[in-house]
């Protein structure tokens, strides 16, 4: 995990979020693990909730989507897996090549996945302004990934300076907590003000259902891109208007590989158009006779015209032929050169 916080690496982290798509149910997630493997992310992420460590039976709804679940603690007891279960998710995400994540929302959620062994540690935006669980994590000296959504600059500078006091290495994600998130309230210029103020890898996460962000922030150099994923939006789920299904992430995928190719050549434009001076004479233009011609008559603007192929004196240069004399006779349509002129 360290090599994705090393800024010589031009490779993006995809990371495909699950988050609670998975609905409670461990086939389904194991079958996440499958689809985001397959589109080609290089990371899946869940989130690890205990409910009796991380809230209270009143917790109230945010929105209340499940017929399901009584309350918001229901639905919390209902995400949980066990220990095994986790190490299961883990384990199978490593054999497909995946580097596996969960957000953990309680110091005992914390312990639990460092008991499984994750790379490093993602903080939801709710969590930043959690110091003492920061701290937790930081002291394991794991990487740790913060979310921005719903920081001002002065709590995300606290979170910043709490992960690099514990010592461990830290990104930051421009991030929007709204389900979906329109264009307008993307903020992708904040991840060029992270990358100036903390000088440590930044990126997006992005909720706005679509793989355009993502596209964009690759090209504005993010260095970490996260998008919650769905099979289908008709999936059940509170993320799932906010997803993007695991085809639309494999486009994700080959656009930020696209884009992180193009950066990583800059053209010398002085150089490509020697490299391309063959094709120039083939598409170019170049003076030509319009009419016949007689030897030793003065050219007049109304005698050339401009014509493929480039071969002979380039449009540009029309300038140097206005008033010249002829020495010999130009058919009609014949490119004009130097030695036809005196």
């Amino acid at each position: 995990m360290q090599d994705w916080f090393n800024e010589e690496n031009p490779k993006c982290l995809i990371i495909g979020e699950v988050a609670q798509t998975h609905d409670g149910s461990l086939g389904a997630a194991h079958a996440y693990i499958d689809a985001v493997a397959s589109a080609g992310a290089d990371a899946v992420k869940f989130q690890t909730h205990i409910a009796a460590a991380e809230s209270t039976p009143g917790e109230p709804w945010r929105v209340k989507f499940s017929r399901q679940d009584s309350t918001r603690y229901d639905y919390w007891k209902r995400m949980e897996f066990t220990e095994e279960q986790w190490s299961g998710l883990a384990e199978h995400a490593n054999e497909r090549g995946l580097l596996f994540l969960s957000s953990a929302f309680s110091p005992e959620a914390v312990e639990l996945l460092e008991r499984v062994g994750v790379p490093a540690w993602k903080v939801g935006s709710g969590e930043v302004s959690n110091l003492p669980l920061l701290a937790q994590m930081a002291r394991t000296g794991k990487p740790v990934i913060l979310s921005s959504g719903m920081s001002d600059w002065d709590e995300l500078d606290a979170a910043v300076n709490c992960v690099r006091g514990n010592g461990a290495p830290v990104a930051t994600l421009q991030c929007a907590t709204a389900y979906p998130c329109p264009p307008e309230k993307l903020g992708l210029n904040v991840i060029a003000e992270m990358r100036r103020r903390y000088k440590c890898p930044v990126g997006l996460s992005d909720h706005s259902g679509a793989i355009y962000a993502g596209l964009a922030a690759a090209a504005l150099g993010a260095k970490i891109i996260e998008v919650h994923v769905a099979f289908s939006r008709e999936c059940f789920g509170p993320d799932v208007i906010a997803s993007i299904t695991s085809p639309e992430l494999k486009q994700l995928v080959e656009g930020v590989r696209f884009i992180e190719r193009a950066l990583a050549a800059p053209v010398d434009k002085r150089a490509m158009a020697e490299e391309l001076s063959g094709l120039r004479k083939i598409f170019g233009k170049s003076v030509v006779a319009a009419r016949d011609l007689n030897a030793g008559e003065r050219i007049a603007a109304e005698d050339i015209a401009f014509k493929k192929p480039g071969a002979g004196i380039p449009v540009a240069r029309f300038n140097e032929v206005i008033n010249r004399r002829l020495k010999r006779a130009v058919a009609a349509n014949t490119p004009l050169s130097e030695d036809d002129l005196d």
